[in-house]
């Protein structure tokens, strides 16, 4: 008789699709210039994020001459570069400065300042003129649907909804996302990006629901061969790490 208390599945019998059959493109999101060079070799790699947080991190110093360089080694992807003003005026002469960067430049711009303050008018302006755009700092649906207004009738352009972030207040991005992504389906141009992962499986999550782009950071890509891996070998080697590591400390009860 079979136990009842076997359950009628396990984890690992279930087959886990690989990153290059899904449906979301996955972006780099980084400011090492050395990274980013070693991150463009990777066909996986559909483009590229970065932001000012990012940038001094890595303790870039001349904003300028670092976006040439990534442009250098990505001259055929996406890569988003953000305007470093609160100032709308300041920002708009920013953002068209980043513009002329390159044709496949995407200028990342706060959905408020600062202040609180929409930026909705710069965003329907600079979409208008034929900039790309990435809206930066989007946390609610409402934030979306206001986002995908002002880039209607423009070029092809991004928002970035940080469901990262979502999901530290203790809320389920997951809807929120499939909301997003059914307010942007009329608009073909116009994609949703799935910013702020904290795990591997938000690739997943992301695919799911139908969002067109996630960004990943350096801790995320480095655990991409552990997909579809083995649980019982994943355990066993688990096992013999704290072992090890008891070991290496010399710890004795």
């Amino acid at each position: 008789m079979p136990n009842s208390a076997v359950p009628a599945f396990s984890l690992k019998d279930l087959p886990v699709c690989p990153v290059a059959g899904l449906r979301t493109k996955l972006f780099a999101d980084n400011a090492d210039p050395a990274t980013l060079r070693e991150y463009a070799a990777n066909p996986l790699i559909r483009g590229f994020t970065t932001n000012p947080t990012l940038m001094r991190k890595a303790g870039v110093a001349e904003y300028q001459a670092f976006a040439k360089e990534i442009l250098a080694a990505v001259p055929d992807r996406p890569v988003s570069f953000e305007v470093v003003a609160d100032d709308f005026l300041e920002m708009e002469r920013q953002a068209y400065r980043i513009a002329g960067w390159g044709a496949n430049v995407y200028v990342k711009i706060p959905i408020t300042n600062t202040r609180g303050e929409s930026s909705a008018p710069l965003l329907r302006q600079l979409s208008r003129k034929g900039l790309q755009l990435n809206v930066t700092g989007v946390l609610t649906v409402d934030q979306v649907c206001l986002a995908c207004e002002t880039l209607a009738a423009g070029p092809s352009s991004y928002i970035s909804l940080f469901a990262g972030r979502i999901a530290d207040t203790g809320r389920d991005p997951v809807p929120l996302v499939a909301a997003a992504v059914d307010l942007l389906r009329p608009h073909p141009q116009l994609e949703l990006i799935w910013a702020s992962p904290r795990e591997l499986l938000n690739i997943y999550q992301a695919d799911a629901t139908g969002c067109h782009i996630i960004t990943v950071t350096t801790d995320i890509l480095s655990k991409l061969h552990l997909i579809g891996k083995d649980l019982e070998a994943y355990s066993l080697e688990t096992v013999k790490m704290f072992f090890d590591d008891a070991c290496s400390s010399d710890f004795a009860l």
